[in-house]
């Protein structure tokens, strides 16, 4: 679990850190039901401190609380990767997969990277209109992009380690026979890359996204591949949610994916391996 060091962006960290507490409850639900198919483990709240005078980088905001932050992310995911666990990071917004993937790219090098969005994050520092984070992760993981990068303050630990044909963005029904490979995913999503109607208390919504069953679809695939090893759910934040009942709709659709991602079926799905032509009598 990450909780978002504060002042990285102008929105409410204590909800998402409200919904993280939600995930969490889940998860560990998950594993009471069923413990010899769910060996769930709690690694507790990352906390993670402000670093003082953060000034920016040239618009770049707060880049050494984050890179700190990261650093710190990266440091627990490997250790998670190295004990042969899902390492599953749950709350903030997506500028904290530059510490989930490189630690989980310590262990596993060889991961791809299925990354669900309604935008690609790969703004540069120096390509930002913003200065937000969030929208940069992929620029400073692609190796391609290597020297192209500046030495921001807080990032000098990172190096870039995944190449642009490890990461697809969406494309699961796009992938050729021979270029199939038993690899380690690592899934990051974020669940603006929903419709907003499905996930209406985050960030940076924008309208057209995928629908709740086309999530659902990614996330079973997944699952089905048998080789899920790193799984970020992103920019869930109930203080955004006009409404209760629209936090509710964000987190439960939030919290859908996470259990799809552990073979949780969607309701009506029949059980796997039983023929109902020809039912046992």
């Amino acid at each position: 679990m990450g909780k978002q060091p504060s002042g990285t962006e102008e929105t409410a960290w204590s909800s998402v850190d409200f919904s993280a507490d939600l995930y969490r409850t889940c998860l560990l639900g998950l594993g009471s039901e069923d413990p010899e198919k769910y060996d769930v483990k709690d690694y507790g709240d990352l906390a993670f401190a402000d670093v003082p005078n953060d000034c920016s980088f040239q618009i770049v905001k707060n880049p050494r609380s984050v890179g700190k932050a990261d650093e710190q992310l990266a440091g627990v995911v490997a250790e998670v990767q190295k004990s042969g666990r899902v390492s599953v990071v749950l709350g903030g917004d997506h500028s904290m997969a530059i510490g989930s993937i490189s630690g989980h790219a310590r262990v596993h090098p060889d991961l791809c990277v299925i990354w669900v969005d309604a935008h690609t994050d790969i703004n540069t520092p120096l390509t930002t209109g913003t200065g937000n984070l969030h929208g940069q992760p992929v620029s400073f993981l692609l190796k391609e992009l290597k020297g192209k990068i500046p030495d921001v303050p807080g990032f000098s630990w990172v190096t870039p380690c995944i190449s642009a044909k490890d990461i697809v963005y969406i494309g699961l029904r796009d992938v050729d026979p021979g270029e199939q490979k038993k690899r380690p995913i690592h899934l990051s999503f974020d669940v603006d890359g929903l419709d907003p109607a499905f996930t209406p208390a985050t960030g940076t919504p924008v309208l057209g996204g995928l629908s709740y069953r086309e999530g659902l679809y990614i996330t079973e695939e997944i699952y089905k591949t048998g080789l899920l090893s790193g799984l970020d759910i992103m920019e869930v934040n109930p203080a955004l949610g006009k409404t209760p009942e629209e936090v509710a709709r964000t987190v439960n659709t939030a919290v859908a994916l996470t259990l799809s991602c552990f073979g949780t079926a969607r309701e009506g799905n029949h059980k796997p391996g039983v023929d109902y032509l020809n039912p046992p009598k």
